[in-house]
């Protein structure tokens, strides 16, 4: 049976501006962060549709049926307002499913949801990923900080498994170190997994008859260098995240 995961996020678009003593012009780049995890992903079986942001806003899923086609929604460096402002509602005021709302439902349903950490993700950078408070929230295993909850960490710092569970099977007891993360603090009812520091790094639970993961650093550049991504255990471990919130 074909394994479905949704990815929204994880892309961006740099203005660059080119002074050249009197004259100046602009340059723009599109950017994507996804590939190794839907690599990684794709290498353990995963059938991957990626929406960068900005295709989200029009093509993330409007409906619970069109969300329960996948078995698992990972959320990476996207803000909130991608989600809840479709562009109809933002632009022609015309009234549209709140995205958010649906996916607490498809979690309540069976659903397996995984927050991935960023900029725009928790809570982020001035604040701006604005997940806290949310319906998404409800569901997930941490409670999110309403202040900009980065940790940057330039000199970088060691994850540290600090409990066992099944979606850790098959890595290595040594992690690389990662160069910050989002500080969240785990809900009573939920069980951390990994450590970076005092704070948690994974976290894991469930809500009505899904199941939620939140990993509070990225799955790229910058906060995850290339010694993370390239490391042999990168895709034991994003495989075992979306198998068990799946509930594979």
């Amino acid at each position: 049976m074909t394994k479905s995961v949704l990815i929204a996020g994880e892309s961006w678009v740099t203005t660059s501006v080119h002074t050249k003593g009197f004259d100046s012009f602009t340059t723009t780049e599109y950017n994507e962060g996804v590939a190794w995890l839907r690599t990684a992903l794709e290498q353990h079986g995963w059938h991957v549709t990626f929406l960068p942001n900005h295709l989200a806003p029009r093509q993330f899923p409007l409906s619970l049926g069109a969300l329960e086609a996948y078995d698992a929604v990972i959320l990476s460096d996207i803000g909130a307002n991608t989600l809840l402002l479709h562009p109809d509602t933002f632009v022609r005021s015309v009234p549209m499913a709140n995205r958010l709302e649906l996916l607490r439902d498809y979690v309540r349903n069976g659903g397996g949801l995984v927050m991935v950490g960023g900029y725009l993700t928790f809570q982020g950078i001035e604040a701006k990923g604005k997940w806290a408070g949310s319906p998404v929230e409800d569901v997930l295993p941490v409670t999110i900080k309403y202040h900009d909850d980065r940790v940057e960490a330039p000199q970088g710092v060691v994850p540290r498994v600090v409990a066992e569970h099944k979606l850790l099977a098959g890595l290595p007891a040594e992690w690389p170190a990662l160069l910050g993360y989002n500080q969240v603090t785990p809900k009573s009812e939920a069980d951390v997994l990994v450590t970076v520091g005092d704070d948690p790094l994974l976290v894991v639970g469930s809500y009505g008859e899904g199941r939620t993961a939140a990993f509070t650093s990225d799955c790229g550049p910058h906060w995850a260098p290339p010694p993370f991504c390239d490391w042999q255990g990168y895709g034991t471990l994003w495989n075992g995240i979306v198998d068990w919130v799946s509930g594979r």
